[in-house]
This record gives structure tokens, C-alpha cells and sequence, in this order.
């Protein structure tokens, strides 16, 4: 059995909270926890959270599946890619993105250049089984979960290991990759 990793306290959180000047990108494949984890930090730093995809389907008025049906995924990652520049324009924040948004080689320098990125990722087993819980997921629609979900995760590593923090989100409580994360940043500040 491993030992738990320590924890922040409070007053570290609330001090790393304060030198925080610019917004956290979390980025990472479908279902690894951006999300989740997004909101948790949120809460815990006391930033404004955004989830990349909601303020795109806000902007939009229908769903990312609407939009990729209607208009295809070029269509959708132009609008994904002002998203984000907006945001990432914005003071200190959360930004939850989508899967492929830093894959855009516009958007991933944006990111880099403005915002704390954070690569979140986690094995295909744990991706696949928190996929299969939401049928909201257009590019899995036609095929094999794990299959598309396996070739996705080898053509975006290569942008996703350019974010300056990875964090491993495993099957378990978000918590101790909440803490990772801090940490993380700790060391980037």
C-alpha cells in the first residue's frame, strides 16, 4: 500500500492562490477529469471556473454535438479556438478545454503563453470506462471507444506533453490530483 501524498493546508493553498496571476489551463483527452477537477479547484484557489465546451455551446446556442453535426469539427475548433483566446485574455481563472483544443497549434501557443497549463491524463481503461457514462461525446459516436479513445491519446500526447505540469488523474477520488496539481503549480510559480 503506498502512502498518501501530503496535502496543502489551508494557508498554503490560500498563499499560492495569491502569487496565481494568470488563468490554469487544464488540458488533456475526453474524460480524464478537466472538468471535475476544474470545478474542485475552483473552489479550493477561489477562481472563476469555465469549462471551455459549455461557453461554446453558450456562444453557439446547441450542443458541441449539434455543432460538429451541423457545421463538422473544423467549424467547431475555430469557435473553440476565440473561446479560449477570450478566457485566456481573462484575469486569473480555471479553463477546463475540450479534448482536441490544445491539439490547434494556435490555441495550445495561446495557452502556453498566457495561462498555466496543466496536462491531465490517465490510462485508457479509466478513460474509456468514464467515457461510457455520457453519450455526449461526438468524435466517439461512429466506432470502437477504445479504439478511437487509443488513437486519440497517441496523436494529441505529443501536444498534450508540451503543457510545463503533468498530473496523473487515476481511477479513484479527484482530490489527490486536485493536489497534484497544486503542487505543480507551486513548483511552476
Amino acid at each position: 500500500m503506498t502512502k498518501p501524498e501530503p496535502m496543502l493546508s489551508e494557508t498554503e493553498i490560500e498563499e499560492l492562490a495569491a502569487r496565481i496571476d494568470r488563468p490554469i489551463a487544464l488540458v488533456g483527452m475526453m474524460g480524464v477529469g478537466k472538468s471535475t477537477i476544474g470545478r474542485k479547484l475552483s473552489s479550493l484557489l477561489h477562481l472563476p471556473f469555465t469549462d471551455a465546451d459549455e461557453a461554446i455551446e453558450k456562444a453557439a446556442q446547441m450542443s458541441v454535438s449539434e455543432i460538429f453535426a451541423r457545421f463538422g469539427e473544423a467549424y467547431f475548433r475555430d469557435g473553440e479556438r476565440r473561446v479560449i483566446a477570450r478566457l485566456a485574455a481573462d484575469r486569473p481563472s480555471i479553463i477546463a478545454t475540450g479534448g482536441g483544443a490544445f491539439v490547434n497549434d494556435e490555441t495550445r501557443r495561446l495557452l502556453l503563453d498566457k495561462a498555466i497549463c496543466v496536462w491531465l491524463d490517465c490510462d485508457t481503461d479509466t478513460l474509456v470506462e468514464r467515457v461510457g457514462r455520457k453519450d455526449t461525446r461526438p468524435l466517439l459516436r461512429d466506432g470502437n471507444p477504445r479504439e478511437i479513445l487509443t488513437r486519440l491519446k497517441a496523436e494529441r500526447e505529443p501536444f498534450y506533453s508540451q503543457a510545463p505540469i503533468k498530473v496523473m488523474s487515476e481511477a479513484g477520488p479527484h482530490n489527490q490530483a486536485v493536489q497534484r496539481i497544486l503542487k505543480g503549480i507551486e513548483q511552476w510559480l
